[in-house]
């Protein structure tokens, strides 16, 4: 039930006017031809008795825009949900449609926003009004998460701040660094590089980097 209160309320969020424009107006692009883009905000996704937590940026405008799940259907999650299948956090490795199956086990995924946002860049109002209205809520209702993993330095900001709405002393959160481990309450905060191509392609994050990062998170809640 929880879930699906937190569902509906973030899929019908019009919070933002300069999101609601731009999520609105992407056109499928040619690949996708033949898709009815989701268009709305995109709700988090996974196992409501999850102990780990992933937190990444915001959905795409081709990837969690055109298929309303997060992370689902751009390269930034085929990395991400090949990295936690082998990890041993779901029942298979691709993720491209709210339809194929795909199940976490033990884990959700977010975004601090919901909306794609123009050039994959949230301003810092809708940064603050998504945390306030929707993150927050979503740590609240994930009442066993116990590790989170913040997907690069705008998440791990906009996570502290969540932390700090909700209660929870976050003074020994340092700056962001990719593997990093902190405490903050009842949390054990673990830092990896964001999943984009950008990283990935790169080396900057490699995939047993971040396969690591995930056992080492698996570890952690047993």
């Amino acid at each position: 039930m929880q879930k699906q209160i937190l569902y509906n309320e973030i899929a019908a969020c019009r919070l933002c006017p300069r999101l609601v424009r731009y999520r609105e107006s992407v056109k499928p692009a040619k690949r996708f031809s033949g898709w009815k883009y989701w268009h709305r905000p995109v709700p988090g996704f996974g196992d409501m008795d999850a102990r780990i937590l992933i937190v990444g940026l915001a959905p795409s405008a081709h990837g969690g825009n055109r298929t309303g799940r997060v992370f689902t259907g751009d390269p930034s999650g085929d990395f991400l949900f090949d990295a936690i299948y082998k990890a041993g956090l779901s029942n298979q490795r691709e993720s491209r449609s709210v339809d194929d199956g795909l199940k976490l086990k033990g884990l959700y995924v977010t975004a601090v926003v919901k909306c794609a946002p123009p050039d994959n860049k949230p301003e810092k109002v809708e940064a603050a009004r998504c945390t306030g209205a929707f993150l927050v809520n979503e740590l609240l209702a994930l009442k066993k998460v116990s590790v989170i993993v913040p997907l690069g330095a705008f998440a791990h900001k906009w996570l502290e701040y969540a932390l700090r709405q909700i209660g929870v002393d976050t003074s020994g959160i340092e700056d962001f660094g990719h593997g990093k481990m902190y405490n903050a309450g009842r949390y054990r905060i673990l830092t990896s590089y964001h999943v984009s191509p950008r990283n990935t392609n790169t080396g900057t994050l490699t995939e047993k980097m971040f396969v690591d990062v995930l056992k080492k998170a698996r570890a952690m809640v047993r």
